[in-house]
């Protein structure tokens, strides 16, 4: 699976990648992977804000549930519909169709300082 280019990475497993004028944030393969088959997955409403660190989500699998960080801070502009319905989803392409929020950012360049490049994540997950 390949991720998309400019990705960046938190420790907490989020990704967060510049989509225009907003940023898409999801849960890293890796992430995916850990959690097994995701059965449920609960979204905030678009409006919400959220700072960087704090839940924003809930991801649940036939191993667990997990709690979603914010990798960045901002406003909730659009919500993937098609995990309510499909959460599997998820699995399948948590860097295509299985992206969590789309987010307007109040400070992306303060919020994604310790944020890791894709390849760097990679090696600290390995």
């Amino acid at each position: 699976m390949t991720a998309p280019e400019g990705i960046l990475c938190a420790k907490s497993h989020e990704y967060v990648v510049e989509d225009g004028s907003l940023y898409t944030v999801g849960l890293t393969e890796y992430a995916v992977e850990q959690l097994g088959d995701i059965v449920f997955v609960e979204l905030p409403e678009v409006g919400s804000s959220f700072v960087k660190g704090e839940v924003f989500a809930t991801v649940e699998s036939v191993k667990a549930a997990s709690e979603v960080y914010a990798p960045v801070g901002g406003t909730v502009v659009e919500v993937n519909e098609k995990l309510i319905e499909a959460p599997e989803t998820l699995n399948a392409e948590p860097y295509g169709e299985g992206w969590l929020v789309k987010l307007e950012c109040g400070d992306f360049a303060l919020d994604s300082g310790d944020l890791l490049e894709y390849e760097d994540y990679k090696e600290e997950v390995e």
